[in-house]
């Protein structure tokens, strides 16, 4: 028996070590097999990394206003050049990184779980609870998400709390149904039936069996849901009807007000957008890489 004792002491730690192991070689294999999706991570962490380095990494501040630079071309002192203002366009593309992950990835935290909630519950219970959620998640989505946030933001203030409603209003609706059509076909596989049997409660059924084998679609849904939020509320600030004017972004770098004089500044817009462009391009890519990985009809591909 001590001998026993012994050997699972020794084998313990080797087990925690050979976990980091695993996950290397799968991101390792990842990158490998999926050369577009290691694109997209690779640009993902470069995006995280000049978001969170902004304060370093910006040149001045974004909100500094000289009057003596106003529209002033790319050069030494002022790299992407300066915009109406005579603000560091470079210092203001960094910092609108911040706002562009903020609400891409808040929106894919709240609506993924909302849409994992609801889904996996709607498909376990069924019943008149499906059908009234059903019907409620298909009157959200009869219209185009920019055209449905739009109506949203008509109705509510302009502002950043508004946005975060109406995008997790939009994104939630499109995860209940993706994630409960995966849970329709789990909650009938022998598994689930003989935890049933042994007496597990539905919560437990829900949590342990159902949920985690959402995981897949739910990893896809979530990164297409990074991207699509990013553009939309772009949209929405180009419109004038997203973020504040004093906050940062992209999408209000590209309104209609700043890009009155892109006929002879095209740097007022060229570099956010080409910013813009790039950080969706990468989310997509690794929502295509995730699908490939995840769905078994396309992972011989």
């Amino acid at each position: 028996m001590s001998i026993l004792r012994e050997t699972a002491a020794l084998e313990q730690p080797r087990l925690g070590r050979s976990m980091p192991s695993r996950w290397w070689s799968a991101f390792t294999r990842f990158m490998r097999t999926k050369p577009l999706g290691g694109t997209g991570v690779v640009i993902l962490i470069l995006t995280l990394i000049i978001a969170v380095g902004a304060p370093v990494l910006a040149p001045e501040d974004p909100a500094n206003l000289d009057y003596l630079a106003i529209l002033e071309p790319p050069g030494r002192e002022h790299l992407f050049g300066t915009d109406v203002f005579g603000r560091d366009m470079l210092s203001r593309t960094i910092y609108g990184t911040q706002i562009s992950l903020i609400v891409g990835f808040l929106t894919m935290l709240i609506a993924t779980t909302i849409g994992a909630v609801l889904g996996v519950s709607s498909a376990y219970f069924g019943g008149k609870y499906d059908l009234i959620l059903q019907r409620f998640v298909d009157a959200m989505t009869f219209m185009p998400s920019l055209l449905f946030a739009l109506t949203l933001m008509a109705i509510f203030k302009p502002g950043f709390t508004s946005l975060m409603v109406a995008m997790v209003v939009i994104f939630s609706s499109r995860g209940i149904r993706i994630i409960r059509s995966q849970a329709l076909s789990i909650k009938e596989m022998p598994y689930v039936d003989a935890a049933r049997a042994a007496g597990a409660g539905s919560t437990r059924i829900m949590l342990r069996h159902i949920f985690p084998n959402t995981f897949g679609p739910m990893m896809v849904v979530a990164t297409t849901m990074v991207g699509s939020a990013i553009v939309i509320e772009a949209s929405l600030s180009f419109l004038g009807i997203g973020m504040p004017p004093e906050i940062i972004s992209w999408g209000g770098m590209l309104s209609g007000e700043m890009l009155r004089n892109f006929t002879h500044a095209p740097w007022i817009g060229i570099f956010p957008g080409f910013a813009l462009t790039f950080m969706v391009f990468g989310v997509n890519v690794l929502g295509d890489a995730f699908r490939d990985v995840f769905d078994p009809k396309l992972r011989g591909r």
